[in-house]
């Protein structure tokens, strides 16, 4: 189940960069499974992962590589986590990028393994292995599409993202897909996205907004609470562009493409949300006029993360008193409930420390029976002023998750 229009589009070729999708056998035949990414040389890449402690074995390694060497090759493969897996995970992990690094008579470290699925399942690195061969002989400029489908685990379509604009005569591509609709927390802290752009930009300055973006984007969307394991989103810049390298973070080009680099992680990010399992609700919680920015994101995850808020909105039910009451334990000192605020869409049913004189069941019930909904509350402390995006729960979600490892 999905919720909203989010099509996978036309994917633009990233100068500079080639993929490709084979099946390995990893937890099911007949799939893909395995995904690799070719980065052309010179071509800069910028990460962020995970802070769950129980991080998996290649996000550890994912780490230690960027922090060594230039990346030339990323290795994804879905149907397991290869998390909580020990040394032996580590191993095979190892092996999996050296398979790929000699291939090419690189160092292991200029490979970067990323793995989804099943955690405290030992990898099956020896098919992992087995498919290098077939997955470099079928790198292609145009394998997005095929990319996004074979990092999937439990999505239910593949999510993609790509435009175009020209800067001064000069063209500028932003190409990325992502996966995830489960096990969905900000702090990066299961998802994955992988994010290209031909624009040339300066090591320094790409850290810097790969940090930025995903904050703004993966780090404000919730859909169950858990943080995975192995989530990990990564910025590559090939430099293939005739644009002039970015090599500081001012300037009309710089903030032309970070506009779009900021586009396609808020896109890929609710594009998650809009696939969050057994979901039927897109959510946005919008909290301002707080005092603090952590005080709005306090309120903003105590209403994405409450039970009975989530299935309220799946039955469609307008039971405002659990929004209130997420509001109220969300830990905001010397909140003054007189002074709060609360809107579904642009339905008035709080103010004043009750309900809005102004509201009716019947306006409540309009909002809730759509498949889009937001959620605005006013604090009245100050400017600050934050958002997440989540889903309801249903019992799909239920059973999504009862059944996730049969």
């Amino acid at each position: 189940m999905a919720v909203g229009d989010f099509p996978f589009p036309t994917m633009h070729p990233v100068a500079g960069i080639k993929l490709a999708a084979v099946g390995a056998g990893i937890k099911y035949a007949n799939r893909k499974d395995l995904v690799l990414i070719e980065l052309a040389e010179g071509a800069r890449s910028a990460g962020v992962f995970t802070r769950n402690a129980f991080c998996a074995a290649p996000v550890t390694l994912c780490r230690e590589h960027l922090a060594s060497a230039s990346p030339r090759y990323l290795l994804i493969n879905s149907g397991n986590a290869n998390a909580c897996t020990g040394d032996r995970g580590r191993d095979d992990a190892i092996a999996t990028c050296r398979a790929v690094a000699d291939a090419r008579g690189l160092a292991p470290e200029q490979v970067l393994p990323f793995s989804t699925g099943v955690i405290g399942e030992p990898l099956p690195a020896d098919k992992i292995i087995a498919a290098v061969p077939a997955a470099l002989a079928g790198l292609t400029e145009n394998g997005w599409y095929d990319a996004g489908r074979a990092i999937m685990t439990t999505d239910t379509r593949p999510k993609g993202f790509s435009r175009q604009i020209d800067m001064d005569g000069h063209s500028i591509t932003v190409t990325g897909i992502a996966k995830g609709a489960g096990m969905i927390n900000p702090n990066m802290g299961t998802m994955l996205a992988y994010i290209a752009t031909d624009a040339a930009i300066a090591q320094p300055v790409l850290d810097a907004l790969v940090r930025e973006a995903a904050n703004a984007s993966f780090n404000r969307i919730t859909i169950d609470g858990d943080t995975s394991t192995n989530d990990a989103c990564l910025l590559m810049a090939t430099g293939r562009s005739t644009a002039p390298e970015i090599t500081a973070a001012d300037g009309a080009l710089y903030q032309a493409v970070r506009e779009l680099v900021l586009e396609a992680h808020t896109w890929l990010a609710q594009s998650i949300v809009a696939d969050g399992e057994g979901a039927t609700k897109f959510v946005t919680v919008d909290v301002d006029g707080g005092a603090t920015p952590q005080e709005s994101l306090d309120v903003a995850y105590a209403i994405a993360h409450s039970p009975l808020i989530k299935t309220a909105l799946f039955a469609s039910d307008p039971n405002w008193g659990r929004i209130v009451a997420a509001i109220g334990y969300a830990g905001v000192k010397d909140l003054e409930a007189r002074k709060v605020r609360v809107q579904l869409n642009d339905v008035l049913i709080v103010e004043d420390g009750g309900r809005a004189a102004s509201y009716t069941e019947a306006q409540g019930q309009a909002v809730m029976d759509q498949a889009r909904i937001e959620i605005r509350v006013h604090l009245g402390r100050g400017a600050a002023r934050e958002h997440l995006w989540t889903t309801d729960l249903s019992h799909e979600y239920v059973s999504i998750n009862a059944d996730y490892r049969s």
